[in-house]
């Protein structure tokens, strides 16, 4: 039977359209707020929803994102939490896919296979862990994969022919291509270059491809969704969360808009 995931991405191909996956962190600027804000995303476009899970040294994320976990953390989101608030959304949402997005240690702390029962049977469907990396997740996959979990990996400009096709073989879902050296957040996109790093990975997998870091708008958003699968956008959505979080009864409509923007934008045709 087909993850959510692969059906989305399946629907998406069949209809020649491209997937947008909004990140925003769990907890941030209230636990409170996560869910509604999770269903606000789904009303502007999104296919599927990364959900961060705050962690006190974010280290692949810049300030925008580090900061959000700060703010979540201060009202001691856990993981638990996390996975409290996907159980939440599934009472009104069994189709969007959400993957978890976080770092090893929260998981580690309470067990890959505490984490993956209680993962699956909230709805999650997937987990992006950041510092896994692929050579040390044997421990780890097996245990998510029984329970149905796809497993998403991080690749990087700097990755060799090898180290993809050793990702290729470990990852499910969808590969998530890191478009910038540096951090989330982080400021200029290379288009020729994203195009030229897709290919590649192309030669090694059949996986849908996502580019994030550094899709900020429309503009920027339609020209990566012209050479990749989807488009992740994380920083831009937070930063809205920074700017709102003491008005946090404008911040649905507000996040629902600007992904009603970027999915009219990937929605055009290519002329």
């Amino acid at each position: 039977m087909a993850s959510r995931i692969q059906r989305v991405f399946s629907e998406l191909k069949q209809q020649g359209r491209k997937g947008l996956v909004p990140y925003i962190t769990a907890g941030d600027p209230s636990p409170a707020a996560t869910v509604g804000l999770m269903h606000a995303l789904v009303r502007g476009g999104a296919d599927v929803i990364e959900l961060g899970v705050p962690f006190s040294d974010p280290m692949a994320d810049g300030p925008t994102i580090q900061l959000a976990c700060e703010r979540a953390l201060a009202h001691g989101t856990g993981l638990w939490d996390v996975i409290d608030m996907v159980a939440e959304f599934r009472r009104d949402d069994q189709q969007t896919p959400v993957v978890l997005m976080g770092y090893l240690n929260p998981i580690e702390t309470r067990g890959i296979d505490a984490f993956a029962e209680r993962a699956q049977a909230a709805g999650v469907d997937g987990v992006l862990i950041v510092d896994l990396a692929v050579e040390e997740a044997d421990e780890y996959l097996p245990p998510l994969r029984a329970r149905g979990l796809d497993c998403i990996f991080l690749l990087a400009p700097t990755s060799s022919d090898a180290r993809i096709e050793t990702i290729a073989r470990h990852a499910s879902g969808y590969l998530y291509y890191v478009s910038l050296k540096g951090v989330t957040g982080a400021a200029s996109l290379d288009i020729v270059s994203v195009t030229e790093k897709l290919e590649q990975i192309r030669r090694h997998s059949t996986l849908p491809l996502a580019v994030g870091f550094g899709i900020r708008d429309a503009a920027s958003a339609r020209a990566v969704g012209a050479v990749a699968d989807a488009v992740v956008v994380g920083s831009a959505l937070v930063s809205e969360i920074e700017r709102l979080q003491h008005n946090a009864e404008q911040l649905p409509q507000v996040l629902q808009d600007r992904l009603t923007e970027l999915r009219a934008a990937l929605d055009q045709p290519v002329v």
